[in-house]
């Protein structure tokens, strides 16, 4: 009686040098189900390793193996790894966890990167001195590669002797080459993931550098003249500094809000003028500042990360405006000049100065006092291959303006 949810099998001898049998109509049937369903369901996450799992089982239903393996590349690239597995008991699965990159069949698949199809699990037996091995005829390795890079490989366990014509192992091959491809998109998304928290991590590093950090040391000088001036009976100059430590730290105190705030803020799913209108709402409320949002942009065509970027940028601008600009109104274009993307954020309040008290001219950014968090919106414009344009208005005020090109290649090919 056929088993219930597996394909009927003709079990015959095959030819002496792996020629067509008549199991190769099957085999053929078979491999082609197998790799419409491996390329149907492609992981798309994190969860590769586990996927490979759920798939061995399929693997072993449509090929009528009675055991089977997933093993990875370890990073030392010198073991195997297993990370699933069926049909082997828990003596095996314990001892076979880690095992030599070279080892046997799996070894020879890894080194050639081809399917193989002739193996022997007497050679397992002898190799790992496991008797379970012995209970099988056959085995077939088919290598997960990626760019003549092999990063694992499926071990299928047969109760007979099984060998592959040439066009059904070239079909397994691209199966595994299919399997490749998601463990290598796996690992760059897992490489990407990181990258994005080491840069996070350092521009909120930056962020509390060019806040708390200064206005700390700056209350540290400020305290050290306080107590010379209270040892050395001067109390309208402890007085000074006294009145110095209390402005500073009331500033402290407003920046780490601020901080904790956009620390918090998270990006609207819905896009970047859903989040602006989001920023807007209220702002008034909270600064005493009236801002308005001007989009003159019929469409904006911009990845989720770049609208991250350009909204973390265009909400550092305003928090400067709220803080320091002493502005009654405030306005966020968004714009295109040219081949460009223009986001600006403008103010009726002071201007910029530099810590020599002139303003700032147009582009001007050194030597500007350290609140504006100029290098944190820098960094991020750098993200989106723009830069950052700052300049004190004819009319009074000031703006940020981020500038960036338009093109989604051409951003591409400057990142």
């Amino acid at each position: 009686m056929k088993k219930p949810g597996r394909m009927q099998v003709v079990h015959a001898p095959a030819g002496p040098s792996g020629g067509a049998d008549t199991r190769a109509p099957s085999e053929k049937l078979r491999a082609l189900q197998i790799l419409a369903e491996a390329t149907a369901g492609l992981p798309r996450d994190s969860d590769t390793e586990e996927w490979l799992g759920r798939f061995l089982v399929t693997l072993i239903r449509l090929t009528d193996a009675s055991a089977g393996a997933v093993r990875l590349v370890s990073e030392d690239s010198r073991h195997l790894r297993l990370v699933a597995s069926a049909g082997l008991p828990a003596e095996v699965v314990a001892r076979e966890k880690l095992m030599p990159f070279d080892c046997g069949a799996c070894g020879n698949a890894l080194r050639k990167a081809t399917v193989s199809t002739g193996a022997s699990p007497l050679a397992c037996a002898a190799d790992t001195s496991l008797e379970w091995f012995r209970g099988f005829g056959g085995m077939i390795v088919v290598p997960l590669a990626h760019r003549d890079r092999v990063l694992g490989v499926y071990n299928l366990f047969f109760s007979e002797e099984r060998r592959l014509t040439d066009d059904v192992a070239l079909l397994y091959r691209s199966i595994g080459e299919h399997l490749g491809l998601a463990l290598e998109n796996s690992r760059l998304a897992r490489e990407n993931l990181r990258m994005t928290v080491m840069n996070e991590r350092q521009l909120m590093a930056n962020e509390v550098h060019d806040s708390l950090a200064q206005t700390m040391a700056y209350m540290k000088m400020r305290l050290a003249l306080l107590l010379e001036s209270l040892r050395g009976g001067q109390p309208e100059r402890a007085f000074k500094y006294a009145s110095d430590l209390q402005a500073g730290l009331g500033e402290a105190y407003a920046d780490l809000r601020e901080l904790l705030a956009q620390f918090r803020s998270r990006m609207d799913p819905l896009g970047l003028l859903h989040a602006l209108d989001a920023l807007a709402s209220g702002f008034e409320d909270r600064t005493g500042v009236q801002l308005t949002i001007e989009n003159r942009l019929p469409e904006l065509d911009l990845g989720a990360d770049e609208e991250a970027n350009a909204f973390h940028i265009l909400q550092e601008a305003l928090a400067n405006v709220a803080r320091h600009s002493g502005a009654r109104q405030a306005r966020v274009l968004l714009e295109r000049v040219g081949a460009e993307y223009a986001f600006s954020v403008e103010d009726d309040g002071s201007g910029f100065f530099t810590l020599g008290g002139r303003p700032g001219g147009a582009g001007t950014t050194g030597g500007l006092r350290h609140h504006l968090g100029v290098s944190i919106m820098r960094e991020r414009a750098e993200r989106l291959a723009g830069r950052i344009e700052i300049a004190n208005l004819p009319q009074g005020g000031a703006r940020v303006r981020l500038v960036f090109p338009a093109g989604r290649e051409e951003r591409e090919s400057a990142a």
